[in-house]
Parts: structure tokens; C-alpha cells; sequence
């Protein structure tokens, strides 16, 4: 027990994995739902304000005239899905979060639009159709490991048309210096995010010279001790345009972030215009 806990506390590699699916979990899942649907909380999603923002200047820089059949990767509960699909878009949402995806689908039927959602991993996607546009929103992408980058890469390539654009973006090296080692304990007597019950939580975050963070979170409960790993990878301007050109992708424009923001180097977002 003594060398197991050990080696849990210890820093991971570099892209380890955790064992849960958080995402799914009963209790969790629940309440990263209700984070993603409260407006002023930016955390599992942006503020409301910023989402209509972005979602306006995708609209206007990549018209549904133009760009009818749209795909969003990790759509969450369906906050840009809805918004492009009134806009005219031919929508498909995808994510791998059950209850997010379920509770996506209630609200579009409910406002009877016509959105295709599926649960389903984007890093092995298989949705048998191509698309004019591809979107990515609120740093995914920097949260896969270099290998599975590529493997997004590849995929979202081979789902476009010749032509076909592809938004996303990423946390820049203002994020990676800005953010702090540190290591804390809570414990939680009425439960929590985390867990319904009493827990104990240890969380320390890390930084890898290859300009990686990570938030590591242990959760400890009566019965059970589970590792959860937040990675994210930060990049330069020259180091993301460098990675995208190697799938094949044509460089359109670099912004400040997804609602069309002047790029700087001091912010801690960016995002890439590309083209098959």
C-alpha cells in the first residue's frame, strides 16, 4: 500500500493517462455539466458572453454559406452546436461525455433544431461524411499528448473537403510562464466536485521542459484512490504552425484566441486558421 501511494504522489511522466474516465464518472460528470451550463464560470467552458462573442466572428469569418456542413470536436453540452446550427449551419457535435452528449441532444430537440451529436472519441472518429469546417474550442487540442495530436490531426484532415477549415485553439508560452508549481491537501467533510461523499484531495501542479503543464489530482475516498491528469501543452506561434504543417495544413491566419482577438505574444490564448 506504502509503495503504491508512493509512486502515485509521485511527478508522472510525461502524458501518463489516467486510469478513470472522469468524464463518465456518475458524480462528476454531473457536476462538470453544471459547470459547462453556468454563464459566468469559465472553467469547464467560457463565460456565455465570450462563447456568443466567439461564435458570432466564426460565423462571420467562416459563413455557413460557404462553409455549410460544420464539425465540432468536444462539444460538451452543445454551447456552439446550438448557436451554429441557428446561424444556418448544418451542425455535427461530438464528445465523449455521455451525460453531455445526452443532455445536448434534450436541449435541441427541445428547440427543435436539427444537430447530429455522437458520443464518441475524437481521437478514433469515424463519421463517414466530410465537412467544410472544422472547430476545436477552449484549448483541447494542447490537452493530448504529442502522438495523439497527430492522430487528431490526421483524422480531422481526412474529414474535410479540399478547402476545408479547421479552427482550434491553444494556451501560449505566456500561460506556460505564468503558471506555478505547487502542491496542496483539501479534504472535503460533505463531499464535493469530486465526489458525493467525504473525500480527501491532493493536487499539485507541474511543469516538463518540453513546455508542458500538468494539474494532478488524487482523489482519496474510504474505499479508493484515483489519479486524475489535466496535461496541457503550450506553444509558440513558430512551434504550432511548425506541428500543423506537418499533417498537410496550410496556415490561413493566427489570432488572439477563437473570437478573432489581435494574437500577442503576452496573452495566454491563441488560435489557428488552417486549410486542407
Amino acid at each position: 500500500m506504502y509503495q503504491r501511494m508512493k509512486q502515485m504522489f509521485e511527478q508522472p511522466a510525461l502524458y501518463k493517462k489516467s486510469e478513470a474516465a472522469f468524464w463518465n464518472e456518475e458524480h462528476i460528470s454531473k457536476q462538470m455539466l453544471h459547470a459547462h451550463l453556468d454563464p459566468n464560470f469559465e472553467g469547464a467552458s467560457r463565460k456565455a458572453e465570450f462563447i456568443e462573442k466567439s461564435a458570432q466572428w466564426i460565423g462571420k469569418r467562416l459563413p455557413p454559406d460557404k462553409y455549410h456542413k460544420l464539425l465540432d470536436l468536444g462539444c460538451g453540452p452543445g454551447l456552439y452546436t446550438e448557436r451554429f446550427s441557428k446561424m444556418g449551419y448544418q451542425v455535427t457535435g461530438i464528445d465523449v461525455s455521455e451525460r453531455s452528449i445526452e443532455y445536448a441532444k434534450k436541449a435541441a430537440k427541445q428547440q427543435e433544431l436539427d444537430i447530429t451529436y455522437h458520443c464518441q472519441n475524437y481521437l478514433n472518429m469515424d463519421l463517414n461524411k466530410t465537412f467544410d469546417v472544422s472547430t476545436m474550442i477552449y484549448c483541447d487540442y494542447g490537452a493530448l499528448s504529442t502522438e495523439d495530436r497527430k492522430t487528431l490531426r490526421t483524422y480531422v484532415y481526412q474529414h474535410l473537403i479540399e478547402g476545408g477549415s479547421f479552427l482550434f485553439d491553444v494556451f501560449s508560452m505566456e500561460f506556460f510562464h505564468q503558471f506555478k508549481e505547487e502542491k496542496s491537501w483539501e479534504i472535503c467533510p460533505e463531499g464535493g466536485f469530486w465526489s458525493g461523499s467525504e473525500y480527501m484531495m491532493f493536487q499539485g501542479t507541474y511543469k516538463y521542459e518540453e513546455h508542458v503543464t500538468l494539474e494532478q489530482y488524487i482523489l482519496m475516498t474510504d474505499d479508493s484512490i484515483t489519479p486524475h491528469y489535466l496535461w496541457n501543452t503550450c506553444f509558440t506561434k513558430e512551434s504550432l504552425i511548425q506541428e500543423v504543417k506537418e499533417t498537410g495544413f496550410k496556415v490561413i491566419e493566427i489570432f488572439g484566441d477563437v473570437a478573432g482577438g489581435l494574437y500577442q505574444k503576452d496573452k495566454k490564448t491563441m488560435a489557428i486558421l488552417l486549410e486542407k
